[in-house]
């Protein structure tokens, strides 16, 4: 599909409309954000995501919509392991809540940097080679068996290597300094001479960035199992993790109530392998069916979920 500069530009301008607003408007100040403004705010955001998914709908057809939708849904289920571990991360780097949406903001830019150069690849990957796509399928089929299988246990944020890497090359505060990622302090190597060391807060940005590396190698593959149209695998992907700081703070304190949904994820990863396969075989699922399996089992993964968990309220 050969989509117009003006379709990519006008997905810029919202974008940029949307991360301005965000920060220069709603969060200008360093504050705590409450459960019931973070899901004013995620409700927001998936109105925008889902009113830009019915533009596409009428611009480039049903097909186009219905993809869209599917991919935008599968990130959005997706970003639900990727707010657990970040919520490890604030707590192993003890980030007030008040500076926590200034780390998730930046962490977001540069996701979407990040997911553009990984969707660029995949679709390079994909018009050099074909068969690259039963790769992927292989891969989303691997992934929800392992997560099916996948013994409980707790992220251990200090034995990540590449914060160990960073510990021991660059210079870190020990305690935060207000909202700043990097400050000026004394060299402890020459008297005199004030050199520039980096926060905790900062520490917390790096590992969230790659912690959004490790869970795009799953989705990135999964949406281009869905579609291979660049523009509605970019577009999807990017509106479903725009709003992910705002869900990030109505999610952090309750997420052990979605314990289940990642088996719901599981099956969907799988599903979604599947399908591939069968496209070999002249079997094709439409993308009505595709849409509908999906949402039945994630929104039964998340009902079961809450169902099993209605104690612990």
């Amino acid at each position: 599909m050969d989509n117009s500069l003006a379709m990519w530009g006008s997905f810029a301008l919202v974008v940029v409309f949307l991360l301005a607003l965000d920060l220069g408007v709603l969060n200008r100040k360093d504050q705590e954000i409450s459960i019931r403004q973070s899901l004013k705010l995620s409700a927001f955001y998936i109105s925008a995501g889902l009113l830009f998914g019915g533009w596409v709908w009428f611009q480039l057809g049903p097909q186009a919509g219905m993809d869209y939708l599917t991919g935008f849904l599968v990130e959005k289920s997706l970003s639900m392991d990727n707010v657990f571990v970040i919520s490890l991360i604030f707590t192993y780097f003890a980030i007030p809540r008040a500076y926590q949406h200034r780390v998730l903001f930046w962490g977001i830019v540069g996701a979407i940097l990040m997911r553009g150069l990984m969707i660029g690849l995949g679709a390079s990957l994909l018009h050099q080679f074909s068969w690259i796509m039963y790769v992927f399928g292989a891969f989303l089929a691997f992934t929800g068996i392992r997560m099916l299988c996948m013994k409980e246990e707790e992220t251990d944020i200090s034995r990540m290597p590449l914060l160990k890497w960073l510990k021991s090359r660059f210079r870190f505060t020990e305690e935060l300094d207000g909202h700043h990622f990097l400050v000026k302090r004394p060299d402890p190597k020459q008297a005199g001479k004030m050199v520039w060391w980096a926060t905790p807060l900062l520490l917390a940005l790096v590992t969230v960035e790659l912690t959004d590396v490790v869970f795009a190698v799953d989705s990135v593959p999964a949406i281009f199992a869905i579609t291979t149209d660049p523009y509605i695998v970019f577009t999807s992907n990017i509106f479903a993790i725009l709003g992910l700081r705002a869900l990030y703070f109505a999610l952090a304190a309750m997420v052990h109530r979605f314990h289940y949904l990642k088996f719901a994820l599981a099956v969907v990863l799988i599903f979604i392998g599947i399908k591939i396969f069968l496209v070999n075989f002249a079997i094709k699922i439409p993308s009505p069916v595709s849409l509908g399996v999906t949402f039945g089992l994630l929104a039964a993964g998340v009902a079961y979920s809450l169902w099993k968990t209605r104690k612990d309220l």
